[in-house]
């Protein structure tokens, strides 16, 4: 077992004369990454969709509670493909309980998703920024998050994209968390020009000054400037 594990590991590769032969490359991590439905999600929530994508952009703590943890495990699963440029499946954390030692490991972390299977989270703002109740289709942003959270002209564009990409019948899924993803880089792209190259190891730092000057809605400068705190990119 062993020395398969180990053939995998460094090979990418497992024969044996009773299985067969394994190729890691069969397996590509992407496809598992697609196994969800943002369609499904766009279905249930439409335009506040933009919300949970804010929040992951921002690296915020996002709760979702249903009863049933077969709804939570689907959906927890598909909201990192709202930011498909990180790739990171490490923020999920699919089935947690309130007990002490599971809720101390969690809030160690900057950024998350965790599901619940008990309503009683909902009481817990501490331990979420936005709180997703499955079972009535509301999406709650808590008190301490609004600030960072406020939506404007730009929320509104990204919104209606995920919309109008998510509906498409001609669209897969695949091709919407492309959509998302151009428009993510956009995004991006728009921050370049109010950053600059550190002297401390060529690190991209945004220019706060640079980007006040440009005057843009408050809104969209918050959630610049915070998009650029999630980055790692403000000088501290």
């Amino acid at each position: 077992m062993m020395e398969s594990y180990i053939a995998v590991l460094t090979k990418g590769i497992c024969q044996s004369e009773e299985n067969g032969s394994f190729f890691s490359k069969d397996f590509d991590s992407r496809k598992a990454y697609l196994a969800g439905s943002i369609k499904d999600i766009v279905s249930q929530f439409g335009m506040e969709t933009v919300i949970l994508h804010t929040a992951l952009m921002l690296k915020k703590r996002i709760v979702v509670y249903h009863p049933k943890i077969e709804a939570v495990q689907e959906f927890t699963r598909t909201l990192p493909a709202l930011v498909w440029h990180r790739q990171d499946w490490t923020i999920l954390h699919s089935y947690m309980h309130l007990h002490a030692e599971e809720l101390e490991g969690l809030q160690m972390c900057t950024g998350y998703i965790a599901g619940f299977v008990e309503l009683e989270v909902s009481n817990r703002p501490d331990l979420y920024d936005v709180f997703v109740n499955l079972a009535d289709s509301e999406i709650t942003i808590a008190p301490l998050a609004k600030e960072t959270m406020t939506m404007g002209k730009l929320h509104k564009e990204i919104g209606q994209l995920i919309v109008q990409s998510a509906e498409d019948p001609e669209k897969s899924e695949s091709q919407v968390i492309q959509d998302i993803a151009l428009k993510t880089k956009e995004i991006f792209t728009n921050l370049a020009p109010f950053s600059e190259v550190s002297g401390d190891g060529g690190k991209i730092i945004l220019s706060v000054e640079a980007l006040k000057q440009k005057r843009f809605p408050p809104a969209t400068e918050n959630f610049l400037y915070h998009l650029a705190a999630a980055e790692q990119m403000l000088k501290i």
